[in-house]
C-alpha cells in the first residue's frame, strides 16, 4: 500500500508558521527582546568628564534593571575620539549586526541626517543624547528621539549665580571697586549649540540683573581642562588681577582656569563658575575654589536613555516609559549649585 506524500502539506504548514498566519501563532511568538536586548552606544569622546558620568550611570541603571526584571541588557559602548568618521564606522557596525537600539552622542551634529537615514533603512530605533541635532533631523523618522537638557537654561542659571553673588556682596566680586565686573569667557568647541547658547545667555542673565560687565577676553577651549588652563595662563599674563569673574561653558574648563590661577599664585582667586556639577567640580565647590556650577542630571539622562531603549527594543510604547515633550524630546531640568547648596542639589556619587 502506497503512503500518501505529506511533503507538500508539511511545507505549507511550515510556511504558514513562518508567516505567522496560523491561529494562535502570533500570540505564541516571543516579543522582541525576550531573550535580552543589545544597545549600541556611540560616544563623541569617552574621556569627557560629563560623558563619563552618563556612561557610568547608564551601566549602573542597566545592572539594576537586569536585577529587577531578569532582562539581559548588553551595552556596547564605543568611543569616537572626536572623529565623526570613526563614529560613523562604529554606528555602521551596530546597524549591520542588528542591534535593537542605537544611542548616539554626536561628534558633529550636522552628521545626524545621514545616521537617521541609515537607521531608518535598517529599521533600528535611534536615540540621540547630550548633543542635540537640529529639529529637522529629529523629525526625519518617527523612531528618532532626543534625551538631554536645554543648553540655554544652563547659561541663564550660570549668569544668575554671578548676579546673585554680586548682589549679596558686591565688593567680593568687584575687587577694583569700579562698579563693573571684568570677566573672561572659556567656550566649548566652535559652533556647538551648547557653547553658543551658554555663552550668550550667561552674560544676558547678568546684564538683565542690572550688573555692568566688561569682557576682557574669550576663547575656545573645546570642553578641555588642559586647554582651558593654557588659555587662562595667557590671560593672567595679560590682565593679571583685573580678571574678576571667569565664565566657563563646562566644569572641566572652569577647573582648568583654577589650575592656571594656582600655578600663577593668583590670590584671591577670581569668581569662577562652570556647568555640569561633575564629581571633580563638586570637590572643588566643597573646597571653596569653584564658586558655582549648574547641575546637569547625568543619572536622570542615563535612566531616560535606558528606559526608552528598553521600551523600543521590547515593543512597548515609548510614551509609557518616559515623559516626552513634542513626542520626541526628553528634557531633564538643570539646577543651580553653590558650595552652600551642593549637598541639597547634587545626589551623592554611587
Amino acid at each position: 500500500m502506497n503512503r500518501p506524500n505529506r511533503t507538500p502539506r508539511r511545507l505549507c504548514l511550515l510556511l504558514a508558521l513562518l508567516l505567522g498566519i496560523l491561529p494562535g501563532c502570533r500570540s505564541a511568538a516571543p516579543s522582541r527582546g525576550a531573550d535580552g536586548i543589545r544597545v549600541g552606544v556611540a560616544l563623541y569622546q569617552q574621556n569627557d568628564t560629563f560623558i563619563a558620568t552618563i556612561v557610568s550611570s547608564l551601566e549602573a541603571a542597566a545592572r539594576e534593571r537586569e536585577a529587577d526584571e531578569g532582562l539581559k541588557i548588553t551595552l556596547n559602548i564605543t568611543d569616537g575620539r572626536g572623529s565623526q568618521a570613526t563614529q560613523n564606522e562604529q554606528i555602521d557596525r551596530f546597524l549591520s549586526t542588528g542591534y535593537d537600539v542605537i544611542c548616539v552622542n554626536l561628534v558633529d551634529r550636522t552628521a545626524a541626517a545621514v545616521i537617521v537615514d541609515k537607521a531608518k533603512s535598517a529599521g533600528i530605533p535611534l536615540i540621540f543624547f547630550n548633543r542635540e541635532p537640529v529639529r529637522e533631523d529629529i523629525m526625519r523618522w518617527d523612531k528618532v528621539y532626543y534625551v538631554g537638557a536645554e543648553a540655554g537654561k544652563s547659561g541663564v542659571m550660570q549668569g544668575e549665580l554671578v548676579a546673585e553673588a554680586y548682589r549679596a556682596d558686591p565688593e567680593a566680586l568687584d575687587r577694583s571697586g569700579d562698579g563693573v565686573l571684568q570677566y573672561v569667557m572659556l567656550e566649548g568647541e566652535p559652533g556647538h549649540q551648547d557653547s553658543l547658547l551658554r555663552t550668550e545667555y550667561s552674560i544676558k542673565a547678568v546684564t538683565s540683573a542690572n550688573v555692568t560687565t566688561e569682557k576682557l577676553a574669550n576663547d575656545t577651549a573645546n570642553w578641555n581642562r588642559g586647554q582651558a588652563a593654557s588659555r587662562m595662563s595667557q590671560w593672567i599674563d595679560q590682565f593679571g588681577g583685573r580678571i574678576e569673574v571667569v565664565f566657563a561653558n563646562n566644569d572641566d574648563m572652569a577647573l582648568g582656569a583654577l589650575d592656571a590661577c594656582r600655578a600663577a599664585g593668583v590670590e584671591p582667586l577670581p569668581f569662577v563658575v562652570g556647568i555640569d556639577a561633575t564629581p571633580p567640580a563638586c570637590e572643588s565647590l566643597r573646597a571653596g575654589e569653584l564658586r558655582g556650577s549648574v547641575y546637569n542630571d547625568s543619572p536622570g539622562q542615563a535612566k531616560a536613555i535606558l528606559d526608552l531603549s528598553v521600551a523600543l527594543a521590547t515593543g512597548r510604547s515609548p510614551s509609557e516609559a518616559v515623559n516626552f515633550r513634542e513626542e520626541k524630546y526628553v528634557w531633564l531640568p538643570y539646577h543651580k549649585v553653590t558650595p552652600e547648596t551642593l549637598d541639597e542639589v547634587v545626589p551623592p556619587a554611587e
